[in-house]
């Protein structure tokens, strides 16, 4: 019998080694590396027979289309592009308790009352478990299978007597081969795991959806080809001290990417919010000084938010720079722009800069709200009552154009919002609220130094 081979494997990455290393040189993290023992490669020259010959077949030939499952929840139909597709492979990944087990529990509980084949494959949890979190949803008496199993052998051979139409495995990094040596929650384990369940699917026909555990840094466990394997990659995310979750789409083979679904989180479980714009801004009574709302698009759905700043003096050496919700790179650049274009100095201040309601903005439209939010708290000067702000911001202090700004405008005018800072465009827009154009951030900046002079109020002339 051959030995088996010791090789040292990247936990986070994947990088293989020869020999162990406190921090890993492809990814740069820190006690990531284990020992993991794999078979030996056959030796050079040894044949291994020849491959089976498979037939080509032409690009324009004729293919059965199966209709989609609508799981009922509106939102997650939404994301993953208006249901799921038949042999096709989801991973959802989230923070530990963000909701991923209660809502795929409601998706396929929904499926299953519907007449379609469920089955629910927890290795975190026992069978008791999973039906008490059921219960407290009250979709205890949905009709869906449930076991709790971890070897992907025998999950393979239960499904294979009555194939279900839709399989969820709660987590994949839980799951294990029994020819591999390494331990659950490897890299070999998971990335050799994810591609029999793949497999599974692609030949049965069924929908599979892997619960994915996340690092500390917010990427998914395990090998990054895993995103590379499945079908359509989800990411659940949210703070826990907010009660809104937002389901991303950042890989879809079926639908639009980085479409969002909006959820709430009560004591029966994810309730979908159909207008997160408004949900977003319930809280906001009055305009008040360090604060802008951002119309902005996330997929292909228009979503308003607040902006939240504060500058304040600073008595460190290094002023300190906090975000929440929004990329500090970016950040760091508006501000470089505020300061070297439009003279204001931030340099030797505190920065807070917060995203409220917990959604994460990552378009560079929302460049000119953070640097209204940012000129507000610095001058004391509160931004125009029922003004939405958007726009982009380059390095030479020009305010560039977005896209899909009417359709912002649009949402904008629906949420009773009368005026839009927004960069000049070519053609006219037909909106029904009013378009105040800004060229320059500098033009913004003036308005705002304006009501600083006594009247605190926002000025219309710069």
């Amino acid at each position: 019998m051959a030995r088996l081979a010791e090789r040292y494997v990247c936990q986070d990455c994947g990088t293989v080694t020869a020999k162990w290393a406190g921090r890993c040189e492809s990814c740069q993290a820190w006690n990531t590396i284990v020992e993991e023992n794999t078979s030996p490669p056959p030796p050079k020259g040894l044949s291994t027979g020849r491959g089976r010959v498979f037939e080509f077949v032409p690009l324009d030939g004729k293919t059965e289309t199966q209709a989609r499952l609508t799981t009922g929840i509106s939102e997650l139909d939404r994301v993953t592009g208006e249901g799921l597709v038949p042999a096709s492979a989801l991973l959802v990944g989230g923070d530990p308790g963000i909701g991923k087990s209660t809502l795929l529990l409601q998706a396929v509980a929904g499926l299953a009352t519907a007449g379609v084949d469920c089955v629910y494959v927890s290795g975190e949890e026992a069978v008791e478990q999973v039906r008490l979190r059921a219960r407290r949803l009250g979709l205890g008496q949905a009709p869906v299978r449930v076991a709790a199993a971890t070897s992907v052998r025998d999950i393979l051979a239960s499904l294979g007597e009555r194939p279900p139409r839709v399989v969820v495995i709660d987590s994949i990094q839980t799951m294990f081969l029994d020819n591999l040596e390494s331990a659950p929650g490897t890299v070999s384990q998971v990335r050799a795991s994810a591609q029999e369940l793949i497999r599974f699917a692609k030949q049965s026909g069924a929908t599979v959806l892997l619960v994915g555990h996340v690092t500390k840094e917010g990427q998914i466990a395990g090998p990054r080809v895993l995103e590379h394997m499945v079908d359509t990659v989800l990411y659940f995310e949210g703070e826990r001290g907010h009660q809104f979750r937002i389901l991303r789409a950042v890989k879809n083979r079926f639908g639009p990417s980085d479409e969002i679904g909006v959820f709430e989180m009560t004591d029966r479980g994810l309730a979908e919010v159909a207008n997160p714009s408004a949900l977003f801004l319930s809280d906001r009574e009055r305009p008040v000084s360090g604060t802008a709302v951002f119309a902005g698009i996330e997929g292909t759905r228009p979503v308003l938010v607040e902006i939240q700043a504060l500058v304040a003096p600073s008595s460190l050496a290094t002023p300190r720079r906090a975000v929440v919700g929004w990329d500090s790179g970016r950040l760091a650049m508006v501000m470089a722009v505020l300061d070297a274009r439009c003279g204001l100095t931030l340099g030797g201040r505190d920065v807070y800069l917060n995203v409220a309601g917990g959604l994460r903005i990552s378009e560079p439209g929302a460049d000119l709200a953070v640097a209204a939010a940012l000129v507000s708290a610095l001058t004391g000067v509160p931004a125009p009552e029922g003004a939405v702000v958007f726009g982009e911001i380059g390095l030479s202090g020009e305010i560039r154009a977005v896209s899909q700004a009417d359709l912002r405008l649009k949402e904008a005018a629906k949420l009773g919002f009368t005026r839009a800072l927004a960069p000049a465009a070519r053609q006219r827009r037909q909106a029904a609220l009013e378009l105040d154009e800004l060229t320059l951030l500098s033009d913004l900046v003036r308005r705002f130094e304006a009501g600083s002079d006594g009247a605190q109020t926002w000025s219309d002339d710069g």
